[in-house]
């Protein structure tokens, strides 16, 4: 087999073209760039394969479970982290749980310290991609893989996801040795869905939770979600935020609202719209995120108080936050507080438990695994 030989030519090709390559100077240069890159990455993967392998030896289990997030660079989301790790060591008691970020801006931040703690103490967090922990976990030989999205629609980050695992099973990674094919064949990687994947039962699930835990919150209650442009609106998941709301409204009409900050249809304006369509037109809106985590979305475009958060002279600029558009149409914000922050979905065990059960009931990832480097 000529893998890695073919393999090292494939990704030289594909790396002489990449933007960051197109300002060397001269062949020497771009040469020695590539070299360097090629060093890095096989250099990363090594020190994921020695960090796997090490926990599997250390507790002889048999089984990996991989949780995906988009990733964030607050404490308060590492600690929400943090807990639902714990979550799934308790869950899958049979099984060495993984976590990374697919998020590489993500990553580079949380790793330099981009905020600080609720003591002021500036926080940096190690964090990897999907593809060297995959490949760890393969090169560690679990027979059994639990791939785990914590996404809450199976939107663009979930296709991200679902790529990294299909090129996984495909061989596709750059590492200092290939995985076994053998082993690729016969390993079963089972993998686990977003949150509101399922409208027919996920949704109706979640808005049940959501209702116990806020349904007794004085006024309405707004959520906000991420969601995709429509240009991103992969498996057209947008439609589960106002599927969302219809189940929320039948628990309660007319106290449950759901928007988001990048799907189309779905803004605070079209939440206030809502809200006023139903009558009301002053009070209380508690303002809740539909996150997995509450990173800066919630703190800044949700939660954000004060002027820097309003443009008088634009009011119905994208940048101005949720809290401060509300108040400027008459109504009263509120941001309920876990601590010094808004809580997101991966805090709220009755939520984060539908996650884990989505983790039991996944399927098996069947006929997955085509090498990319067959026998000639």
């Amino acid at each position: 087999m000529k893998k890695i030989k073919t393999f090292m030519l494939a990704f030289v090709a594909m790396a002489m073209t990449a933007p960051m390559f197109t300002a060397c100077g001269d062949d020497d240069t771009k040469v020695e760039t590539v070299e360097k890159v090629i060093e890095n990455l096989v250099s990363e993967y090594s020190a994921n394969d020695k960090l796997v392998a090490d926990q599997k030896a250390q507790s002889g289990k048999d089984e990996a479970v991989l949780l995906v997030a988009f990733g964030s660079t607050w404490n308060n989301a590492f600690l929400a982290f943090d807990k639902t790790i714990e979550a799934y060591e308790t869950a899958f008691p049979k099984a060495d749980v993984y976590f990374c970020f697919s998020s590489d801006i993500c990553i580079n931040r949380a790793a330099i310290g981009e905020n600080v703690d609720d003591n002021g103490n500036i926080v940096k967090r190690t964090y990897y991609e999907p593809r060297y922990l995959l490949h760890a976990i393969g090169a560690a030989k679990y027979s059994t893989i639990r791939v785990q999205s914590l996404q809450v629609i199976p939107g663009e980050e979930f296709a991200a996801v679902m790529a990294a695992v299909k090129k996984f099973m495909n061989n596709g990674y750059i590492a200092s040795a290939h995985l076994d094919d053998n082993y690729l064949k016969n390993v079963k990687l089972y993998f686990g869905m977003p949150l509101l994947t399922d409208a027919e039962n996920d949704v109706p699930n979640v808005a049940n939770a959501l209702h116990t835990l806020y349904g007794s919150e004085t006024g309405v209650v707004a959520f906000m979600g991420h969601g995709n442009p429509d240009d991103y609106d992969t498996f057209k998941a947008n439609d589960r935020y106002e599927l969302l709301q219809k189940e929320l409204q039948k628990l309660s009409p007319n106290k449950y609202f759901v928007g988001t900050v990048d799907a189309p249809g779905h803004y605070k304006q079209n939440v206030l719209a809502d809200i006023k369509d139903a009558g009301i037109t002053s009070g209380t809106v508690n303002l809740h995120a539909l996150m997995s985590i509450a990173g800066d979305h919630a703190h800044n475009d949700m939660a954000g108080e004060g002027d820097e958060y309003w443009d008088g002279e634009d009011p119905e600029s994208e940048d101005n936050s949720w809290y401060e558009y509300f108040r400027h149409n008459g109504f009263t914000p509120n941001v309920p507080l876990s601590g010094k922050h808004p809580q997101g979905l991966l805090e709220l065990k009755s939520v984060r438990d539908i996650w884990i059960q989505h983790t039991k009931d996944a399927e098996l990832f069947e006929d997955a695994y085509h090498s990319m480097y067959p026998e000639e």
